[in-house]
């Protein structure tokens, strides 16, 4: 049997500048030398949205590599986990080799930028973009219980987790929604609608991950909706979004576009417990 070993460990959270109101997030730091396995077992034992384990990296270019685990697989690519990984990282004292910290993971590399105490990812293209087909987009109104015709636009906005998305006229309905958890199996949507105040947050957000589940705060998905909102109208140059007041948390995603194109998705991190894992 494997020897086990303790490895250092983090847990946060992620797109809120208080404990316990945005998205938690495990991180196992020096994970190189565990197998896959290994890093499952771990995951599906903390029981969060994502777990990751910070390894040497592969990539010259990169600062370190992020392997990132549901209780049930491995992910390409994820927001929450990149901030909060490089947030951990920091902490653990790591530093970057240039101005920007860029993180090595299956999707490839992520630039990673300080403002302040804020973290900020730039968003990774879309793998999948355009409209879903009608008899998708039956399934997952059905499944929200909603009409056709709340439903404002529609589209594919996979970074990698799967998304597709659907714009509701008001967040006042998005925050109604009563999904059928049965029903959104096998999909991840994001949902979004308009907030009132044109001073406030643009928009509400809600994300349902596997088995239908609520995700609380989900940089991913706000990364894919802000590509797909820029592609299709004009957008301000920084923006707000608000995410799981559903669940009582208070998650703010922000977003900024450079004249360049390119979008960043920002948050506040909270390291919340800081100590060792026996793996």
């Amino acid at each position: 049997m494997p020897t086990s070993s303790r490895r250092p460990f983090a847990q946060l959270d992620v797109f809120a500048d208080r404990p316990q109101l945005g998205n938690p997030l495990a991180v196992v730091l020096e994970a190189d030398g565990l197998t896959a396995g290994d890093m499952q077992r771990v995951a599906w034992w903390t029981n969060l949205s994502e777990t990751t384990f910070l390894l040497a990296p592969t990539d010259p270019g990169a600062d370190y590599r992020v392997r990132i685990f549901t209780p049930t697989g491995e992910l390409p690519f994820a927001g929450h986990p990149t901030l909060g990984s490089a947030r951990a990282w920091l902490d653990a004292g790591g530093q970057p080799a240039g101005e920007q910290i860029v993180q090595e993971c299956a999707a490839g590399l992520v630039q990673v930028r300080r403002d302040g105490e804020q973290l900020a990812f730039a968003a990774p293209p879309l793998l999948r973009s355009g409209p879903l087909d009608e008899d998708e987009l039956q399934r997952i109104t059905e499944a929200l219980g909603l009409e056709r015709a709340a439903v404002l636009d529609h589209a594919w906005a996979d970074n990698g987790p799967g998304w597709r998305v659907i714009e509701l006229g008001s967040a006042a309905q998005v925050l109604a929604l009563v999904p059928d958890r049965v029903r959104l199996d096998g999909l991840k949507i994001g949902v979004l609608g308009p907030h009132p105040a044109p001073d406030g947050p643009l928009y509400e957000v809600r994300a349902f991950t596997a088995g239908g589940v609520e995700d609380p705060v989900t940089g991913s998905v706000n990364a894919g909706i802000a590509q797909w909102m820029v592609s299709r109208r004009p957008m301000p140059p920084r923006w707000t979004a608000t995410q799981g007041t559903v669940l009582g948390r208070a998650g703010l995603v922000e977003i900024t576009v450079e004249p360049s194109g390119t979008l960043w998705i920002g948050g506040a991190t909270v390291a919340t417990i800081r100590g060792t894992i026996l793996v």
